[in-house]
């Protein structure tokens, strides 16, 4: 996902022209076929308003805006790889980034209560999904089928402290802030920490993708291999996926128009905080990136899993606030991302736990349940708060 290398489909440094001189995987594994078919299936779903042919239609929208999602991110894993770093990250980051902020922006607009807390919701749970949940799974996973794991040092410090600054500045700063009551930043703020938040990414996506590209491979493996990884797709595949991509991108948002409004319906009659649904479009966005790191940590490829892992935090914060802040900006709609005191010891006590479990380049099952034991407490304090 964004500010990642993708394992099934990377190596970036390939030339282009390395069709011509090597053979290709078939074209039924670098585009299956159910990734061209579902997208078209979303539009058609939009189009024939099946969200509204009652319970069977709204699941069976959910169900196709969730395939949307994983083809979405598959093309654009397909278009990353061919274009190379570090384009390819931007490309994963961007279609991620329609995605989420499609939803948070759907919901909004037609949501009733506190819809401006939806899109720090939404922030927040995507950083204690990924840094207590995906982590902790794959710490879990790895540690019970390989004893102890390694992974590089230097990337994952340098990925937990651009979070930290990021984390800090968009979701604690605005509950010390003078100029707006309330948890809220000032238009200028708002659009000044949106900028910091594109600079502090773009600075990342250059140290792991260019120039210190080494801290974000395997330890040991700092070339990898050629047949590692699977051959460039070809100039027609990547036009193709392109393609299919953007139908994929608007069957997501014209999915999640029509379908935000039961969405919400549902989690308010269940009785539930309305926080949960940040809760369910974190997890739906996260959910293709989620298998790959824990896939990854089986086949005790731990680096890989927490460059996947960090790297979609890193991008949540760094190209989500900004979008939305700037439709704030523009459209006039409030938008509080300040955390209450509860998010705010969470929030702490991951990085704090996170330093102590990451900090010696060595992880053990001990890490995993830690980090898992946070994260079942941050799902059962937003289920009662």
């Amino acid at each position: 996902m964004p500010g990642t290398q993708p394992e099934s489909h990377n190596d970036t440094s390939a030339p282009l022209s390395a069709e011509s001189s090597k053979p290709h995987t078939p074209v039924h594994a670098v585009l299956p076929l159910w990734t061209l078919v579902v997208p078209f299936l979303g539009m058609g779903a939009y189009l024939a308003h099946l969200s509204y042919l009652g319970l069977a239609g709204v699941i069976g929208a959910a169900v196709i805006m969730m395939g949307c999602v994983l083809a979405a991110v598959h093309h654009a894993e397909v278009v990353a790889h061919r274009v190379g770093e570090p384009f390819g990250t931007l490309v994963l980051a961007i279609a991620v980034t329609i995605i989420e902020v499609s939803l948070i922006v759907s919901l909004m607009l037609s949501g009733s209560g506190d819809t401006a807390t939806l899109a720090r919701d939404t922030v927040f749970a995507a950083i204690m999904i990924i840094m207590n949940g995906i982590v902790g799974i794959c710490l879990l996973v790895g540690g019970v089928r390989h004893h102890e794991q390694r992974f590089v040092l230097k990337g994952v410090s340098s990925a937990l402290c651009v979070l930290a600054a990021m984390a800090s500045l968009s979701l604690v700063l605005p509950n010390f802030t003078s100029s707006v009551p309330g948890p809220f930043f000032s238009p200028s703020q708002l659009i000044f920490v949106a900028v910091v938040s594109l600079i502090l990414y773009g600075a990342f996506v250059l140290v792991q993708t260019v120039r210190h590209r080494d801290y974000f491979l395997p330890s040991g493996e700092g070339d990898l291999k050629p047949d590692v990884h699977a051959e460039p797709p070809t100039l027609k595949e990547t036009l193709i996926a392109f393609g299919v991509l953007i139908v994929a991108l608007a069957g997501v948002v014209l999915l999640a128009k029509s379908l935000s409004p039961h969405i919400e319906k549902a989690v308010v009659g269940a009785g539930l905080p309305l926080a949960v649904v940040g809760v369910l479009i974190a997890a739906l966005v996260l959910a293709p990136e989620s298998l790959s790191a824990i896939k990854a940590a089986r086949r005790n490829r731990l680096q890989t899993s927490l460059n996947l892992a960090l790297g979609s935090a890193l991008a949540t914060i760094g190209l989500t606030i900004p979008a939305v802040a700037v439709l704030s900006v523009v459209m006039g709609w409030p938008l509080s991302l300040g955390l209450d005191t509860k998010s705010m010891v969470l929030l702490l006590l991951s990085f704090v736990v996170s330093i102590f479990s990451l900090g010696t380049g060595r992880t053990t099952v001990l890490q995993g349940v830690t980090h898992l034991v946070i994260f079942a407490t941050y799902l059962f304090v937003t289920v009662v708060p």
